[in-house]
């Protein structure tokens, strides 16, 4: 059985990706991610959190309830 979690991550795209190496641009993307300002909320999983850790320098991150 699968359980909810009710936890989200707000994140932030801040920075450009122009000149990052490919799997920085790819994990941005992976997100939803596509231009600077751009906004997603997405689950609070250990596979985003990981996705979030390679590319921190260029994101904001805020936690949600």
């Amino acid at each position: 059985m699968t359980s909810v979690n009710p936890k989200s991550i707000k994140v932030t795209l801040v920075k450009s990706v122009n000149g990052q190496i490919q799997r920085h641009r790819a994990t941005v993307r992976g997100l939803g991610l596509r231009r600077i300002r751009d906004t997603v909320t997405v689950a609070d999983t250990p596979e985003i959190r990981g996705m979030i850790r390679s590319s921190i320098h260029l994101l904001k991150v805020e936690e949600q309830k």
